[in-house]
């Protein structure tokens, strides 16, 4: 479990359990507990293996669009068990949420240690990639490298948008933003262009109470707009209707545009359109035409709440180059 922690007592604690243990990475003590010192002023996400801290990572800002990974350590006993990559999300996650368009990191040149070419392919392996080395960064036996990440790319926005189910921050959305969510949705494919999915964007606090009052069990209730997704079916050929693919790909791209503006959502469809057909209430407050059904509610608002990446299966798990076997 990832937590993002706030104490300073309890961040020097974390800090030093795990550098202390990691003396050959940090068997400098005067850099080791100038870390110490530091991190207690930096956003700061450790992992718990139930009440055991076994990792860290800190990240200090380096200018208006750039912030640093500036120290990362995990116990021995977790090292190639994901514990640093899903530190990692956290943090990439946090930085996007913050409005960074970039993060980087600083490590021994590669070929200067076998240690540090471990570490320089680990976050090779997450995305990074070579900016410059400075010859003089720390000492003439010890050139830098440092590497960078873009975080505002669209594979970028892909890899840190999941589910938020938390509560949103009391700040209207502004229009152009909701405009630009919107047309993120209808820009998605259609089959055979004909363009089944349609928006209403719901910004008006009467109409979104109402919305909000039939949604049972609740969900959303301090969003403060939301994107009401509406389909219909036209056969695009013969008797072949590609209505749920239309509309899934406009949802994804309006959930891209969500994250990639600074706020956050998540995708509410089975949730109205059980048996108790909240949809139908829904679009009876909206007054949709007939033809149309609602079937999605996209809450978008900035988080309140802390939240990280869900585990995800490996990559050699889900996906195969020319065969299954």
């Amino acid at each position: 479990m990832i937590r993002f922690i706030e104490d300073k007592d309890l961040k020097k604690t974390i800090a030093r359990d795990v550098l202390e243990a990691l003396t050959e990475w940090f068997e400098v003590e005067d850099s080791r507990e100038q870390y110490i010192r530091e991190c207690v002023n930096w956003p700061f996400f450790a992992y718990y293996d139930e009440e055991t801290a076994a990792g860290f990572l800190c990240l200090k800002r380096t200018g208006d669009e750039t912030v640093e990974l500036a120290v990362m350590g995990v116990l021995k006993e977790y090292h190639r068990k994901g514990v640093g990559r899903r530190l990692f999300a956290a943090a990439k996650d946090y930085a996007c949420r913050e409005g960074y368009s970039f993060i980087q990191v600083k490590t021994v040149r590669s070929g200067m240690y076998e240690d540090y070419d471990i570490t320089n392919e680990f976050y090779r392996s997450l995305g990074f990639k070579e900016l410059e080395v400075l010859e003089t960064y720390w000492d003439e036996a010890n050139p830098c490298q440092i590497y960078v990440m873009g975080l505002k790319t669209a594979v970028n926005t892909i890899a840190t948008r999941h589910s938020y189910r938390g509560k949103f921050k009391d700040e209207p959305v502004p229009v152009e933003d909701l405009k630009i969510i919107a047309s993120a949705g209808i820009d998605a494919p259609s089959g055979c262009n004909k363009q089944t999915t349609d928006i209403v964007i719901v910004n008006d606090t009467d109409v979104l109470s109402k919305i909000k009052a039939v949604l049972d069990p609740p969900v959303a209730q301090t969003a403060p707009a939301m994107i009401v997704v509406l389909t219909r079916r036209i056969n695009a050929y013969r008797d072949r209707c590609f209505a749920i693919q239309d509309y899934s790909a406009a949802i994804e791209n309006m959930l891209l545009a969500i994250v990639e503006l600074g706020y956050q959502s998540c995708w509410y469809e089975g949730h109205i359109t059980d048996e108790d057909r909240i949809c139908d209430k829904i679009a009876q407050i909206l007054n949709v035409p007939e033809e149309y059904d609602v079937v999605c509610i996209l809450p978008v608002g900035k988080a309140v709440d802390d939240f990280h990446a869900p585990s995800k299966k490996p990559f050699a798990e889900r996906v195969k180059f020319n065969s299954w076997s």
